[in-house]
């Protein structure tokens, strides 16, 4: 199945599946998937900044995502596409972090139009 027959919901699990991993151990961050003629892009994770010790170590971080967490996650990400409205070019950010062991996360849509498209196409609106 090539992306463009694929369902923009099917190609967000598999951005999901192959996050996962890496989502796995952070406590914050940002998902972004890029769209162009509704397939996905470029995708990957904004990861918060990591304060480093003068010494070069990392700190540990003792809150990180589960299944369950994960699984939230993705029902979220892919929720969110009910909000996706008229527009076929764009990204979407994902923002995530662990609280007490509890996932909070938002959405934030961004639509790209391009005006040499809208110039090349016959307007019906004319007056």
């Amino acid at each position: 199945m090539n992306l463009e027959t694929m369902p923009l919901v099917n190609q967000l699990e598999m951005v999901m599946r192959t996050l996962s991993n890496e989502l796995r151990y952070l406590d914050s961050g940002t998902v972004f998937v890029q769209i162009r003629n509704d397939v996905v892009g470029k995708f990957g994770v904004k990861h918060e900044p990591i304060d480093m010790k003068v010494e070069g170590t990392l700190p540990k971080t003792e809150v990180y995502m589960d299944d369950e967490n994960l699984k939230s996650f993705r029902q979220l990400v892919i929720g969110s596409l009910d909000h996706k409205k008229n527009w076929t070019h764009g990204e979407i950010y994902y923002e995530f972090s662990m609280k007490k062991n509890a996932l909070h996360a938002n959405v934030q849509f961004e639509t790209n139009y391009n005006m040499a498209n809208l110039l090349g196409k016959p307007n019906s609106n004319k007056g």
